[in-house]
């Protein structure tokens, strides 16, 4: 190994290639360690047809193509890791090398780590190779966080895997709306070209504030020259604004409700918008998300026969103890994770013929209603189908990516979800594949997003969001 002080020597945790294969192509001119227990963890993981097993999976067929050809005495030369395609494409940029265990490492860990778990002994490869290597910077890379909290108590550097996060900070992601300032029509009266088409209001705006606007973001002015409008298309300096419709008056209901605040009003004309295909909400519990992506998702299947039928679909992760396998179709296995849909089409349900007005709705709408499960995905494709992807912020990108591809022509996806609630393993605000779809659709035209901010369930829910 060479000894230089500004090539680092990086000790992959388990978890690391088990969230992201690629992890092993991640570190550019610096070199990567796999202690011989981490080989075993992924031979133990590799059984199943889990996100988890198809990385291991993976990974283990990466190593595999790196081995091609290499006989024993080269591998503890190292093994170059440009010589692999990733992608179709070689990963030249890729300088360091990869090295296995192929002797004991010699390390004492102190008494207060007893035991012969996976992670003392990976702590004990990060230490023997500390002591082996002084002018080399070891780093243990890890997602587990109480592995790197023991790393830093025995002097050991340790990292997380930062390589796939979307952004520095969850601050920073696309909120989908901004205000104009207040002198914006003074600025800009003599740029603007205003005009009417099959009822629609837009306005043309130039100068340096069209330049920063992305295409469908809303916009909003308050006051007596307010306007609430959407980015139709962006030009250079140029940039086509439309009146959005008010869905907050009583006689313009959307299957029976109104929008309660400015956020909602936008998110229900993004939702009946047929050029928008990805529409993403964001909100904390009780903002609205999942009532009016319903609401619009009805409205278009039954009454303007946009779409054949709504398929709704989440991750299945449990909040508490898993409740175990459950019988029935897979419709039915997934019901009890749709309670919050099931909520919101009662309240959208509510009609004045009784009981038997109210059943045959409810029949009407199992015919045009699908629920599907996310581990069935792989390999469909939905025609002109509204799908509704509920608590999508505990899938991974790559997850996000498998269930956006399936889309075909005439279809709509409807991602929901709120990234400061989170219950996957391993993933944070910052690496969510929703943060990570609505970061990389900002600059598509034909996606919107929105962040929903005011909660409009009741006034003990929203007591309680503020206090508890």
């Amino acid at each position: 190994m060479s000894e230089e002080e500004n090539n680092r020597l990086f000790v992959l945790d388990t978890n690391v290639l088990m969230h992201d294969p690629t992890a092993l192509f991640r570190f550019k001119e610096h070199d990567i360690f796999l202690p011989m227990v981490v080989l075993e963890e992924l031979d133990k993981g590799k059984k199943g047809m889990s996100e988890v097993a198809r990385n291991v999976r993976q990974t283990s067929r990466f190593l595999d193509e790196l081995m091609c050809g290499i006989d024993g005495s080269e591998i503890n030369l190292g093994l170059p890791l440009n010589t692999l395609q990733l992608n179709g494409n070689h990963a030249d940029s890729v300088t360091g090398r990869l090295f296995f265990q192929t002797t004991p490492v010699i390390s004492h860990l102190p008494d207060s780590l007893p035991g012969n778990t996976p992670d003392n002994n990976i702590l004990a490869t990060a230490m023997g190779l500390q002591e082996a290597h002084p002018h080399k910077l070891v780093i243990l890379v890890s997602k587990d966080i109480n592995l790197r909290i023991k790393a830093a108590v025995l002097g050991i550097r340790a990292e997380d895997y930062s390589n796939d996060q979307v952004l520095d900070d969850v601050n920073l992601l696309y909120r989908g709306e901004e205000k104009l300032p207040d002198d914006f029509w003074d600025h800009h009266t003599k740029e603007v070209e205003a005009w009417q088409e099959e009822g629609r209001t837009f306005y043309r705006v130039s100068g340096p504030d069209a330049r920063e606007w992305y295409p469908s973001q809303c916009l909003y002015l308050e006051g007596d020259h307010g306007i609430e409008g959407i980015v139709r298309r962006r030009e250079g300096d140029d940039a086509i604004i439309e009146l959005v419709d008010d869905f907050r008056h009583q006689k313009h209901t959307v299957w029976g409700i109104n929008a309660r605040n400015r956020e909602q009003n936008f998110a229900l004309n993004m939702l009946l918008d047929p050029e928008l295909d990805f529409v993403t909400l964001l909100g904390t519990a009780g903002t609205g998300k999942t009532l009016l992506t319903l609401a619009a998702g009805l409205m278009q299947t039954l009454d303007q026969n946009l779409y054949r039928e709504i398929i709704m679909t989440r991750g299945t992760v449990p909040v508490g103890e898993d409740i175990g396998f459950l019988p029935g179709t897979e419709e039915e296995k997934m019901t009890p994770w749709m309670g919050a849909l099931m909520d919101n089409l009662e309240v959208l349900t509510q009609t004045e013929g009784g009981e038997w007005g109210r059943a045959a709705t409810e029949d009407l709408l199992r015919s045009r209603i699908r629920i599907h499960s996310l581990n069935f995905m792989r390999g469909r494709t939905f025609l002109n189908k509204y799908i509704i992807l509920d608590e999508a912020q505990n899938l991974t990108p790559k997850q996000m990516k498998t269930l956006i591809t399936r889309a075909g022509p005439g279809t709509k996806i409807v991602c929901l979800g709120n990234v400061a609630q989170i219950d996957t393993p391993y993933l944070t605000e910052t690496t969510s594949g929703l943060t990570y779809a609505v970061d990389r659709f900002k600059n598509w035209p034909h996606s919107g997003h929105i962040t929903l901010l005011r909660g409009e369930r009741s006034r003990l829910a929203d007591f309680a969001s503020n206090n508890l």
